[in-house]
């Protein structure tokens, strides 16, 4: 039997799997990261854990195929090189020519959401469907699209970034330097800017009671509120759902995706946040496009960027 490891890398931990052939996740590890001693430490760590699975498998390297990683930022998955992790403090860095120094296999890295919607696609939510296009929803919003299989890059590996689409009506400055991105409205920090906009202004609300500060707000406070009936945060649910649902409605009809598969810790809001989305997304897309859409949420949770490792790892060592 064959083996290979797969490595979700961020700038808090290191999680790192084991899988077989058929992408059954059969041991895993998670480490901090550690990013601040540097990326040759982080490095090493890695290996280090990669050796601990193959040793708690019996096995020795050379029974591991490929090692795939997803890393949070800009990346030539070409060249195996991380362009820019501001997370990690890492430009330029590479990461496959290094990893593979230390272990003598295969690297191949990728976009950590990439990865993300590969393992939702191979073995999550979005298994059995040919086009899934996926969307984290968290600090910030990204997306990506697997098709049979095979995830599509754009022209520079930069494609997908449906988070940086500018929204009618938004005027918050966005981290990347533009005003009225879709993530400054419909991600955990979008929400939790609202929510404390919204107790800031003197708003009637029971948010205001929630916390001894508004800045303290989050998008769970948000949450609660809303189940305790309170227009605010039913308000802002609402408008965000719909600002989620016109931002979709450009990827749903230019790309025809047969499920989109919706992760992250803005998931979590369920219903709250979805209900509004999928109105909103079915109202301005075409029947067409709508009556054989599916609409689900990621199964695979801390998993998936793992799977999708691997997965990306076998077909780049089968190319």
């Amino acid at each position: 039997m064959k083996y290979y490891a797969g490595i979700d890398l961020g700038g808090t931990n290191i999680v790192c799997g084991l899988l077989d052939e058929q992408f059954q996740l059969l041991r895993k590890l998670k480490l901090p990261t550690e990013a601040a001693k540097g990326g040759e430490h982080v490095i090493a760590k890695i290996a280090g854990m990669v050796d601990e699975l193959i040793g708690q498998q019996g096995i020795t390297r050379k029974d591991v195929l490929a090692i795939g990683a997803g890393i949070p930022g800009l990346i030539n998955p070409a060249e195996g090189i991380c362009n820019f992790a501001a997370n990690l403090s890492w430009r330029d860095f590479k990461v496959s020519e290094k990893l593979n120094q230390l272990l003598g296999i295969p690297v191949f890295i990728d976009n950590d959401v990439r990865m993300y919607v590969q393992g939702e696609a191979a073995k999550g939510a979005g298994q059995g469907y040919p086009v899934v296009f996926g969307i984290t929803i968290g600090t910030g919003v990204a997306a990506a699209l697997v098709e049979n299989g095979k995830l599509y890059y754009g022209g520079s590996y930069i494609a997908g970034e449906i988070g940086h689409i500018r929204m009618d009506g938004e005027e918050s400055l966005c981290g990347c330097g533009l005003t009225g991105c879709l993530e400054t409205v419909a991600s955990a920090t979008g929400l939790a800017r609202q929510a404390r906009e919204a107790v800031e202004k003197g708003t009637s609300t029971i948010m205001s009671s929630m916390v001894s500060s508004p800045a303290e707000l989050t998008a769970t406070h948000l949450s609660q509120a809303y189940d305790q009936g309170d227009q605010v945060a039913i308000d802002i649910m609402t408008h965000t759902g719909k600002q989620l649902g016109r931002g979709l409605s450009y990827a749903v009809t230019l790309l025809n995706p047969d499920v989109i598969v919706i992760g992250g810790g803005g998931a979590n809001a369920g219903e709250r946040l979805l209900g509004p989305m999928k109105q909103e997304l079915q109202r301005l897309v075409l029947p067409m496009y709508w009556d054989r859409l599916e609409i689900k949420t990621a199964e695979l949770l801390d998993d998936a960027g793992v799977i999708g490792s691997a997965v990306n790892a076998s077909n780049r060592v089968a190319e």
